[in-house]
């Protein structure tokens, strides 16, 4: 069994920024390794403290036998960031996904690539039982440290019960959680089982929630417990929001983290902020047409940028809806603050050294 290195467990467990990586593809959908690599040294430039790889961002087609990218992409991953010798921990946090023996099979090719923790998705197992999922991730968790992922049905994942969450939180080897079920009472409903568990103090919670990101983040919650109040915070995010202006999501963080810390009273603008922040992801991810245009919708931040050359996915179908680059238009013209485009443009030429 790997366990966490000490310096990645307190990374984790402190609250990071770790964006969900897209996948770049050329017109004729292709990997473009130089554009997947940039992307990398991107999200590391950008002072996020982790990537997650082969996630529902990078396109969960790439396990497809007749596309056959899963083990390519995260070994691009990896090696960018090994070659950037970063002076800070960093944590590789890689999706695993499919039945039982896929996603063992996807755990050891992550383990042979030197990842810390596999992000363990439930999407396209409703037919699974939870005492399945549970027993899924225990066979998991026997090979590699474990990031429970609980996605919102929209893009493929299901609703889970408290008793999944008490259970799934026992689990020797699980030491975080993504809540991403864009639901207030599931939300509440994996805070409240992770407290209950007897490893409330070994489980680090993110937000995945894109339309409460802020507002998670500060947020403590006070569970009572057998007639204990056990407090916990939401400490990160694991966000494909967080793909895109990136840099600027490491400043809110921080800023988030110092208030906390300082104990102080909340500024009432965060939680304006946290509107607006909702905003920009209700058109990044289209959210006024169930998600559809979500992938294609960061990569159009991106192609802004020059990070990309184009928004192409492996799925054809998956486009920008109509009416969706309006949108991003409209809230990249009302929240200029909230965009790196300065950053990416002053750091590009740098990025693209040895790449072109």
């Amino acid at each position: 069994m790997k366990s966490l290195k000490p310096e990645i467990k307190n990374l984790l467990h402190r609250g990071t920024v770790i964006p969900a990586h897209p996948l770049a593809l050329t017109e004729d959908r292709q990997l473009d390794e130089s554009r997947q690599r940039l992307l990398t040294r991107y999200y590391t430039a950008s002072g996020a403290g982790g990537i997650a790889v082969g996630v529902h961002t990078t396109q969960f087609q790439i396990r497809d036998p007749k596309i056959n990218l899963y083990r390519k992409v995260l070994q691009l991953a990896s090696e960018e960031i090994d070659s950037t010798d970063l002076d800070r921990p960093f944590i590789k946090v890689a999706g695993v996904s499919g039945d039982t023996s896929q996603a063992i099979h996807e755990t050891e090719i992550c383990a042979e690539l030197g990842y810390d923790i596999v992000l363990v998705s439930t999407n396209g197992l409703g037919s699974f039982t939870e005492e399945a999922l549970l027993n899924r991730t225990r066979k998991i968790a026997e090979i590699m440290p474990v990031f429970g992922f609980y996605l919102q049905p929209a893009v493929g994942g299901r609703v889970l019960s408290y008793d999944f969450w008490r259970a799934f939180s026992e689990i020797e080897n699980v030491h975080a959680i993504k809540i991403a079920p864009f639901n207030r009472y599931q939300t509440l409903e994996v805070v409240r089982a992770v407290c209950a568990s007897s490893r409330n103090n070994e489980i680090a919670l993110y937000t995945g929630n894109d339309d409460n990101i802020v507002a998670d983040l500060l947020t403590t919650y006070e569970v009572q417990v057998n007639g204990k109040s056990i407090k916990k915070d939401i400490v990160g995010g694991l966000l494909g929001h967080w793909a895109v202006w990136t840099r600027k999501a490491v400043e809110l963080l921080d800023n988030i983290h110092n208030i906390k810390e300082s104990g102080t009273t909340i500024p009432k603008e965060l939680m304006t902020l946290n509107i607006a922040v909702t905003d920009t992801n209700a058109a990044f991810f289209d959210a006024a047409n169930n998600f559809h245009g979500c992938i294609a919708g960061i990569h159009e931040v991106l192609r802004r940028q020059g990070l990309l050359n184009g928004i192409w996915c492996l799925d054809t179908k998956e486009d920008l809806s109509k009416g969706q680059i309006e949108e991003i238009n409209r809230v990249y013209r009302d929240y200029p603050e909230l965009n790196d485009d300065i950053f990416v443009k002053n750091n590009m030429q740098h990025w693209k050294k040895g790449l072109y």
